[in-house]
């Protein structure tokens, strides 16, 4: 694994993406390395049980986070509901990250919750505090409408303009809607939920025009340039 995330960051990689929580949920518990090594050894004899094959997969995704903060690439986190109706909503709480990002193993990896952690949001506004922590809101400019995408962004940019990142998940979801769709989608949504949280904000005082200039400026581009080491 070291040898591969190695090889990502030679090529340009500025960040490693886990599928979670999509096929699991998000409690990566901190697991002894004796404990995993015990795990994988059983797993080459045959099928394993569920629940230690969990050990396993929360000491590897603890060491990849480590070894991108080496490396200093983000790490990203589907933090939101996901498609499916049976999908496991309760295990895509950000607050399940909360001993990993609090990890101090990990103090050095940048956290990115992606997708706004819906219908969690205010739980992505508490872990915003944590200085490794970050959110975009894709998906849900897709998902939800611009006046609701509005009020997280508001509470966000209130709370921590530094750490909110503008992105769109464009995705080609089927014949109709290819991701060019997707991203025009995400993007009117996304600009438009801006503006609206900013001329809030404006009309109660919060802001000047000039900081709400900046604050777009921020989250359109300057934060995830920082970030990313991107120019």
């Amino acid at each position: 694994m070291d040898a591969t995330l190695d090889r990502h960051k030679r090529g340009g990689a500025v960040a490693v993406k886990f599928e979670a929580a999509y096929p699991r949920s998000l409690d990566f518990d901190d697991v002894p390395r004796a404990e995993a090594d015990a795990v994988y050894r059983r797993g080459r004899n045959g099928p394993i049980p569920d629940a230690d094959y969990k050990k396993l997969q929360d000491y590897v995704f603890r060491h990849i986070a480590a070894q991108a903060g080496r490396l200093g690439m983000a790490v990203h986190l589907h933090v939101a509901w996901g498609p499916g109706g049976y999908f496991h909503v309760a295990g895509t709480n950000p607050l399940l990250l909360e001993s990993v990002v609090n990890d101090p193993r990990l103090r050095q990896t940048n956290f990115v919750l992606l997708h706004g952690g819906w219908p969690f949001t205010r739980a992505i506004t508490a872990l915003l505090s944590k200085p490794n922590v970050y959110g975009d809101f894709s998906a849900q400019t897709y998902t939800n409408y611009p006046r609701a995408v509005a009020g997280v962004l508001r509470e966000w940019l209130e709370f921590a303009p530094e750490k909110v990142l503008f992105a769109t998940d464009a995705y080609p979801y089927s014949e109709q809607i290819g991701w060019e769709e997707a991203g025009w989608i995400a993007n009117q949504t996304g600009r438009e939920a801006l503006g609206l949280a900013l001329t809030e904000m404006l009309n109660d005082s919060e802001i000047g025009r000039n900081r709400a200039f900046e604050l777009a400026h921020m989250v359109l581009h300057d934060n995830a340039a920082k970030l990313y080491g991107l120019r």
